[in-house]
């Protein structure tokens, strides 16, 4: 939403109303037995912000057009930020050019793994990999009006199981608990504290607080 280019959900108390001034990445993420879909648009309700959506919507066509067996993803990045960097965008009478975060990327992804090992660049500049036969990529966009290049910042809002842990030794009875009820709901998939909300978790431990 707005300045926030990635990871983030309401957490419980957000108090958040948008307005016609905010621009909103919806992030969808659904799954069959562990096999992935990850997918996004972006919606804004200022005409101003037009030239920025399309020029998101344009670059992610262009990576998925690039995309194939043996196509090599420093070249798919150098396509992309070419295709997004030929827009510019005026907002209150101030002209910016539209710039591709470089430090965000599309993804290769697994089998309850959302973040595989490779990685589709949106900037010139990547490894020179190849996509291969049975893979499966996110080809994700990240268009901005402002450095290109975010940080961290803000309260955590969701989590993953690292797929590289095989066990956790986890002596505290109630942590036990939510432990399993985790792995049961989600293994290595995403989820927010709203859901351990939902099944009716309380008083568990919260990062960041």
């Amino acid at each position: 939403m707005n300045n926030c280019a990635a990871h983030f959900t309401p957490n419980p108390g957000d108090t958040k109303i948008l307005q016609k001034g905010d621009v909103v990445k919806i992030d969808i993420g659904t799954h069959y037995k562990g096999y992935l879909i990850d997918s996004a648009f972006t919606v804004a309700f200022d005409s101003a912000f037009d030239n920025l959506l399309m020029a998101s919507k344009e670059a992610t066509m262009t990576g998925v057009k690039e995309a194939g067996i043996d196509a090599r993803l420093d070249e798919i990045g150098e396509k992309i930020q070419e295709t997004l960097e030929s827009y510019e965008v005026t907002i209150k009478g101030k002209t910016h050019p539209v710039k591709s975060v470089r430090n965000l990327q599309g993804h290769e992804v697994g089998r309850y793994k959302v973040h595989a090992a490779k990685a589709v660049p949106t900037v010139k500049g990547g490894k020179a990999e190849k996509m291969e036969e049975g893979e499966v990529y996110a080809i994700e966009t990240f268009a901005s009006t402002g450095k290109g290049h975010v940080a961290e910042d803000g309260e955590c809002s969701h989590y993953m199981k690292s797929t590289e842990l095989k066990h956790l030794p986890v002596k505290n009875t109630r942590s036990k608990f939510l432990l399993k009820l985790l792995d049961e709901n989600y293994s290595t998939l995403a989820f927010c504290r709203r859901w351990i909300d939902d099944m009716g978790f309380e008083k568990y431990s919260r990062p960041n607080q």
